[in-house]
């Protein structure tokens, strides 16, 4: 009789600590239906360059950079583990459109035209836009570029804004030190990009004999955003969440100081 009443005692308090650790368990995985738009079940896909400074890039080797350690902080609060496949950029939105990735976080601007083929995320950095030209330049606003040689990316927003501006866009496929290279060897009058990319280059490269001009002025601010395939509207909203879960606990803010050196994140 002794011996049933310690098992029955033994038996209640396993299924007691049952109760109570399940519903933390629930609580904190990716519901169904987000798993259901997801690549690979449980997981966060991430697709990103891993050369964009400060947003994604190698040290010593291993990815790191703001969105990278942003995406492992909202996937954990989404209840997934992140995965990032480091991709060219040309190849990088039609990834997500085609079930490669799950999101892009890259630095990617929101712009009316991509709005048309892909979600976004809401806007969790803004940056004004800078020209970057030789000491000898005397660029100071998007106004004067019409018909000079600016040096941008491949699709990328700033080669939009180039072209919306009339300038001649000499489009390259490298990372912002080439674009920096074509600028110093002559190849283009000047480079487009946003403040904080400029400023993260700036604490860890030299950048003797180059100068920027701000033309937020004629611009307004870079808006980066994470991107999703539209067929994916479950994993968005719960990406949202998390990212104002994120947003709240400070953890945002204190990647922004981090990687920029201020909070640029309203």
């Amino acid at each position: 009789m002794k011996l049933f009443k310690k098992l029955s005692i033994v038996l209640v308090a396993t299924l007691l600590s049952f109760t109570t650790v399940l519903p933390a368990i629930n609580a904190h995985a990716a519901s169904s239906e987000v798993n259901s738009e997801l690549v690979h079940k449980g997981q966060l896909t991430i697709g990103t360059e891993g050369t964009f400074n400060p947003y994604s890039f190698r040290k010593n080797g291993k990815l790191t950079g703001f969105e990278v350690e942003l995406g492992k902080a909202v996937a954990k609060k989404m209840g997934l583990k992140a995965k990032f496949v480091p991709t060219k950029w040309d190849s990088l939105l039609a990834g997500v459109n085609s079930g490669k990735f799950d999101v892009i976080m890259d630095g990617v601007s929101v712009t009316n035209q991509r709005k048309k083929h892909y979600a976004f995320s809401d806007t969790y950095v803004n940056s004004p836009f800078v020209l970057i030209q030789k000491k000898s330049g005397n660029l100071t606003s998007l106004k004067q570029i019409k018909g000079k040689k600016i040096v941008a990316g491949v699709g990328s927003n700033d080669a939009a804004v180039v072209k919306k501006w009339g300038g001649k866009l000499v489009q390259d496929d490298g990372n912002f030190a080439t674009h920096l290279s074509l600028v110093r060897q002559g190849r283009g009058e000047a480079t487009l990009t946003d403040l904080q990319a400029w400023r993260a280059y700036t604490a860890k490269h030299q950048t003797k004999g180059l100068k920027i001009a701000n033309v937020s002025k004629d611009e307004d601010t870079d808006k980066v955003a994470a991107a999703f395939n539209k067929k994916d509207p479950a994993l968005r909203k719960a990406f949202n969440k998390a990212l104002n879960e994120v947003r709240q606990d400070g953890t945002l803010a204190k990647l922004s100081k981090k990687y920029f050196g201020s909070d640029i994140t309203h």
